[in-house]
């Protein structure tokens, strides 16, 4: 049977441009925060100082919610649109929500996988900005880290009185761009006054470790001190060369005075946002910056985040690294699915996703049962948030409301893309109960002390369900390399593909009998985690033959078209 859907839509754009939007200080002001709190960034975007956080040290934090998902495909889950819906549904039972959302890469944004801004009445504005430069975050990323670059090549060319081997340079220049064509390049051609030559290459913003730096950092000289670890390469007797050594963390951390600064935004319903950092989750940790989240833990009563991707990627990193670095333990969790996405789970092809398929609805359910296995790994409570899609037949949805009652899955409801905040209120007022009436039990799945290679078996074993690992001979050596400078405390932050649980993209569902391939580690000291590079998985993406930005345009009035 399918479905009819011939009722027409606004896109996401037009939705936002026909709303209303508060002057940015009259969403501060719902905040209590003062004029000498914040910098306005034109009407409706500001940065609030991070004074505010001193100031409330003694405040009592709100209840944290974490909305992760499913392993992601191209039908779309929506984990954005919940948060944004969310949050807006307990601002209209009355409780004093905010919001704490990442900022988007232009890579996916002129690629293939569109904005960060949540969809349809349940989206952050203004989402064109938020889309495009913001307020610069992304870019003073982008300098510092290509400062640090200059600064490593003039050093080399000015005598290198480190002893750098160029061989064994591990800092990459980045560009918030998906360019294929600048994965590997070589740098320093033309004779001695163009520098030393070498290889090298370039990474996405998003995967910079700066990136991941300004997002855990709690303060700005705690910003300075992770700057000064970051490892730029190794000597030629093959110990590691820092910024400190290079004595540039302070010029770093000048660049980023202002991006460190969390975001406010408002939502379509005027709910408090702050949208601030930007990790990928398949490369990176995936969360939101600390001081976004903390700051707005002590302004509201329940603050709603978000973690990139799936459950076994975002919501695991927010746990293991984020949670242990910052002192943060969510009250809650919330893990979205669609039947959509749980078809293609179960084997439909996306152009056959409007055609009810019961089968392949209870085939792909184990995708969703393995995540929610994952979180109460943790010891957290947790509620499914059901996006319904026009698509999704009487059939499928009793079917999906049976099978969640056969795993005892607690599960709700949501329309928030087509009903704004509305649409949430059962998700919400379900969320408020579980947190009421849960006796936390919040738990590691590893610890610290474990050695890298132990830590790496865990996640792989226990959140991904593969039978082990398999590391390859430069990995082993890594891993040796790791033990003697003292790294194998840290936690990891595993890079692996976001559309399966395994490390191979094309195992969808819930796949059994694999095992996952470590090809590479990369400690990122400054960030405080060791990246465990996965498959294929890469840190430059390329553009897909038909990009996003070949449908964008601006129109005389300055109006953005063609953006979502």
């Amino acid at each position: 049977m399918s479905v009819s859907t011939s009722k027409k839509y606004k896109s996401d754009l037009e939705i936002a441009n026909k709303s209303t939007m508060k002057h940015i200080s009259q969403i501060a002001e719902s905040l209590q925060l003062t004029e000498e709190d914040y910098d306005l960034y034109g009407k409706y975007k500001a940065k609030v100082s991070l004074n505010v956080l001193d100031n409330l040290k003694e405040q009592q934090d709100g209840k944290l919610i974490l909305v992760t998902a499913i392993n992601p495909t191209s039908a779309g889950e929506g984990k954005s649109t919940v948060t944004v819906g969310l949050g807006d549904a307990l601002k209209q039972l009355g409780e004093k929500a905010v919001i704490a959302m990442r900022e988007p890469s232009l890579g996916p944004v002129m690629g293939i996988k569109g904005g960060a801004c949540g969809g349809g009445y349940a989206q952050v504005l203004p989402m064109d900005d938020i889309n495009l430069h913001f307020t610069g975050d992304l870019h003073a990323i982008t300098t510092a880290n290509n400062a640090l670059a200059a600064i490593i090549d003039n050093h080399i060319h000015q005598g290198n009185a480190l002893n750098i081997d160029q061989r064994r340079i591990v800092w990459k220049r980045v560009v918030d761009l998906n360019d294929r064509a600048l994965r590997k390049v070589i740098i320093g051609l033309g004779g001695p006054v163009q520098g030393v030559p070498r290889e090298d290459g370039f990474d996405i913003t998003v995967a910079s470790e700066i990136m991941a730096i300004l997002c855990l950092a709690t303060s700005l000289e705690d910003l300075k001190k992770r700057l000064a670890r970051i490892v730029i390469g190794y000597t030629y007797d093959k110990q590691p060369v820092t910024v400190a050594n290079l004595e540039v963390e302070g010029a770093l951390a000048l660049l980023l005075k202002d991006a460190i600064c969390p975001n406010l935004v408002q939502t379509i319903e005027h709910t408090p946002a702050f949208v601030h950092g930007g990790p990928f989750a398949n490369i990176a940790h995936g969360c939101n910056s600390v001081l976004a989240t903390k700051m707005a833990l002590k302004l509201g009563d329940y603050v709603v985040t978000e973690a990139g991707f799936g459950a076994d990627l975002g919501a695991e990193k927010f746990l293991h690294i984020k949670s242990r670095s910052a002192e943060l333990k969510p009250d809650a969790v919330v893990i979205v699915a669609t039947i959509r996405a749980l078809k293609m789970h179960g084997g439909v092809a996306k152009n056959e996703l409007a055609e009810e398929n019961l089968n392949a609805l209870r085939a792909g359910f184990e995708n969703l049962q393995k995540h929610c296995e994952n979180i109460s790994e943790f010891g957290l409570p947790f509620v499914v948030a059901l996006n319904r899609f026009v698509t999704d037949s009487d059939a499928e949805i009793a079917l999906f409301d049976e099978l969640c009652k056969q795993y005892d899955i607690a599960y709700e409801l949501t329309e928030v893309w087509e009903k704004g905040g509305e649409g949430g209120l059962a998700l919400a007022k379900k969320l408020i109960s579980v947190i009421e009436e849960n006796d936390l039990q919040f738990r590691y799945l590893y610890d610290l002390e474990d050695s890298v290679e132990t830590k790496i078996i865990n996640i792989a074993q226990k959140i991904y369900g593969a039978m082990g690992v398999d590391f390859s001979t430069k990995v082993k050596r890594q891993l040796q390399e790791i033990e003697k400078h003292g790294w194998s405390n840290l936690p990891v932050c595993m890079a692996k593909t976001q559309y399966s649980l395994s490390d191979d993209p094309s195992k969808l569902g819930k796949p059994e009998n694999f095992m996952i391939t470590v090809r590479e580690l990369k400690p990122c000291i400054g960030a405080g985690f060791i990246v465990a590079l996965t498959g294929d998985v890469m840190t430059m993406p390329g553009l897909p033959k038909s990009p996003a930005a070949l449908k964008m345009d601006i129109n005389e009035k300055g109006e953005a078209i063609g953006l979502f």
